[in-house]
């Protein structure tokens, strides 16, 4: 399994999507004061991270 740029930038938007999810489910589900505001903000921003590793995969 040889690892290019393309492979590394996709297994990095997978890792990032999941990290996203996991961020916005703690957002919900377990932090309800002033915490969650920040746990989805820092969610959504690991979803506009992944957006762009994800719109360079085909560029680098």
């Amino acid at each position: 399994m040889s690892l290019n740029k393309n492979k590394i930038l996709g297994w990095a938007t997978l890792i990032m999507v999941l990290m996203g999810c996991i961020l916005v489910g703690l957002a919900i589900y377990r932090y309800a004061d002033v915490a969650g505001w920040g746990f989805g903000a820092v969610g959504v921003g690991f979803f506009a991270i992944a957006w762009v590793f994800n719109a360079l995969k085909g560029r680098v």
